[in-house]
């Protein structure tokens, strides 16, 4: 009998789980893709309020770009994305192809990247595309990214 409760069991609680996965990523994936748009306007227009907001803040934060760190929300945003805005004019970021993944309280997505811009002090041009991973866990029942990778390479030739 108990062989039987068991066998009926595992199955039961295995679709349960499958169901209530697939129940979170259809409620949460519009989330994180509002959360990545709001990164991308905040970085485009040097404003840290979307990281402030949408980033836990928390010891050994760390964020990623192409050989470099921020260690922590605040030099994240103000030494990274606050003064960008007037050392850089045109700045265009695009986030595209983003593929959203979830493991109960904890996703991820990859992006594909373009960044263009030109830098005020030489008016050299940039050019990079690359690829933006973000790690997210919910907080309270809120979504905050808590760490973020970002790789990219001049482009070439278009």
């Amino acid at each position: 009998m108990n062989a039987i409760r068991t066998a009926l069991f595992i199955p039961a609680a295995g679709l349960l789980l499958l169901a209530n996965a697939a129940l979170a990523t259809a409620d949460d994936e519009a989330d994180l893709l509002a959360i990545i748009a709001a990164v991308e306007a905040g970085w485009e227009n040097g404003d840290g309020t979307p990281f402030r907001e949408y980033f836990l803040d928390f010891p050994g934060a760390r964020y990623v770009e192409t050989g470099g760190q921020n260690e922590g929300l605040d030099d994240l945003v103000t030494h990274h994305v606050e003064p960008e805005s007037g050392a850089l004019d045109g700045m265009d970021l695009s986030f595209s192809d983003i593929e959203v993944h979830f493991e109960g309280d904890f996703a991820w997505a990859i992006a594909n990247t373009e960044f263009q811009a030109t830098v005020v002090s030489d008016g050299r041009k940039i050019h990079s595309r690359g690829y933006q991973t973000f790690l997210f866990r919910k907080v309270d029942g809120a979504w905050k990214v808590v760490h973020t990778h970002s790789s990219s390479r001049p482009v070439k030739k278009d």
